[in-house]
């Protein structure tokens, strides 16, 4: 045996130069799955926020109507109040006749006060559904922005193992339509 002799296979020299000077397909790949994986960051985020803040309107939505459905009871109690008050006013005669016919007047217009405020806070009820389902809508728009960068980077991972130029630019392709995706989520449509 020679200690100072070395036969080189065939792809020995191609392995030595990848070494030395590093794969650019694989640096290219790799670079677009690092900015892959940023937008995908950036897009998880978003979703995250749009689907907290459609939590928190849902959560506004509940507070309104209870709040609403507080004030129709309220004004109901007022009603039946102003009704009993008003039969009273219609068995009766003399001093205790008045008295039931001022006290049905002061239900009528504790009721007058009693609705705007009723009919205010189901539309706050409502305004802040909207708003839920508007950002449930834009929630689900990011979401699949992220579905799709994530598709993009699986078939980055692909084309390095394969170094398919095909895959490669169907990995841009997908990525495209998660940056339309996301544009869309961003301009809430």
């Amino acid at each position: 045996m020679s200690e100072g002799f070395h036969v080189h296979g065939p792809h020995d020299h191609e392995v030595e130069h990848a070494g030395q000077h590093g794969d650019p397909f694989a640096g290219r790949i790799a670079v677009m799955t690092a900015i892959f994986a940023t937008i995908g960051a950036m897009f998880g985020y978003m979703g995250g926020a749009t689907q907290n803040a459609a939590l928190l309107y849902k959560n506004e939505a509940a507070i309104r109507r209870a709040e609403a459905s507080d004030q129709w009871n309220f004004y109901q109690a007022k009603s039946s109040k102003q009704n009993i008050a008003e039969l009273g006013s219609t068995l009766t005669t003399g001093d205790a006749q008045a008295k039931y016919l001022k006290e049905a007047e002061r239900y009528r217009k504790d009721k007058e006060e009693i609705l705007p405020e009723a009919k205010k806070l189901e539309d706050a009820s409502k305004a802040a559904e909207l708003e839920s389902e508007a950002s449930m809508h834009v929630h689900h728009r990011w979401a699949q922005a992220t579905t799709f960068i994530q598709i993009a980077i699986a078939l980055a991972a692909i084309t390095i193992l394969t170094r398919n130029k095909g895959l490669q630019y169907a990995s841009y392709g997908v990525a495209a339509t998660a940056v339309v995706i996301g544009a869309l989520a961003y301009l809430h449509i």
